[in-house]
C-alpha cells in the first residue's frame, strides 16, 4: 500500500538522506513530501539538489521550500551575499557550487522557484516547512515569507496548555484548520528531543541533521518513523553547522 512519507531538514546531508530513505524502504508509489531546508549545513548541497532532481523524474514527490533554499536561490540569482547567512551554512553551499557551469545553477535555480510554498492534502494534513500567521489559515497568510521563515507557530504549539480542547475560546485558532500539520524549520534538539515530536496536532520532522542529530522520515498516517545516523558521523571531517 503507498505511503505518504514527510522528510525533515537535510541541510546538505546528502548521505543521510540516501542511508534514511533506505531504511524507510521507499516503494516506487510512497508520496515523499520533503519539508525544506535542503541546503546550508554539511558539504553536499548542490548535490543533495541534483539528488531531488532526479528522484523527482522517478517519484511522486512534493518539494516545500525552507528558508535556507530561498538564502541559497537568492545567492543563485544576484550572487549577493550577507554575514548571517554565511555563518549559518551559506559558506558550505558556495563551495558545494564552485564547480558548477551555469547552466547547471540554472537548472538549480528552475528547481528553487517551483517549490511549493505548502501543500494541503486530501485527508487535510498540511505540510509546511515553518507555519503560517494568519489565523484565518494559510490561504490568507499576507506575508508568504512567514510559510519559511515563522517560528512562533511551533513555539505556540510547544507552549500550549495540554488541557485546552479545540473547542475551547483560549485554544489557538491557527490549529484549528487541518487535521494535522507537518513541519521543520526549528529542531526538536532544542526541548531536548531526538525523534519526530508531536505537539497538539502539529509533528515536527527537524531532528536537528544540521547539527548533531539525525535525519528523519515520518509515515503520516501510521507514525512510523526511520533516522540516519547523526549526520556528524556521516561527515567525520565537517561541522555542519556547529562551527
Amino acid at each position: 500500500m503507498a505511503r505518504t512519507l514527510a522528510i525533515g531538514d537535510i541541510h546538505g546531508g546528502l548521505k543521510g538522506l540516501k542511508q534514511v530513505l533506505e531504511r524507510a524502504a521507499v516503494q516506487s508509489d510512497d508520496l515523499l513530501v520533503f519539508l525544506g531546508d535542503y541546503v546550508d549545513g554539511w558539504s553536499d548541497s548542490a548535490q543533495t539538489i541534483d539528488f531531488l532532481i532526479d528522484l523527482k523524474t522517478r517519484q511522486n514527490c512534493i518539494f516545500i521550500r525552507g528558508n535556507h533554499d530561498e538564502l541559497v536561490s537568492d545567492w543563485l540569482k544576484t550572487h549577493k551575499t550577507n554575514e548571517t547567512w554565511l555563518n549559518h551554512g551559506g559558506i558550505s553551499s558556495i563551495k558545494s557550487y564552485q564547480s558548477y557551469s551555469e547552466a547547471q545553477r540554472k537548472e538549480h535555480l528552475e528547481f528553487y522557484e517551483a517549490l511549493e510554498n505548502y501543500h494541503i492534502d486530501v485527508a487535510n494534513r498540511m505540510y509546511v516547512h515553518a507555519g503560517f500567521q494568519n489565523h484565518n489559515g494559510p490561504e490568507y497568510e499576507h506575508h508568504s515569507t512567514a510559510f519559511y521563515w515563522d517560528r512562533t507557530f511551533w513555539e505556540m504549539a510547544v507552549g500550549l496548555d495540554k488541557s485546552l480542547k479545540p473547542d475551547d475560546l483560549e485554544y489557538p485558532k491557527r490549529l484549528t484548520h487541518h487535521r494535522e500539520i507537518f513541519i521543520g524549520h526549528t529542531p526538536v534538539t532544542r526541548i531536548n528531543r531526538d525523534v519526530p515530536t508531536q505537539m497538539a496536532n502539529v509533528w515536527n520532522v527537524d531532528t536537528g541533521a544540521a547539527f548533531y542529530g539525525k535525519l528523519s522520515v515520518i509515515d503520516v498516517d501510521t507514525k512510523e518513523f526511520w533516522q540516519s545516523d547523526p549526520l556528524y558521523k556521516l561527515y567525520p571531517d565537517e561541522d555542519g553547522r556547529n562551527a
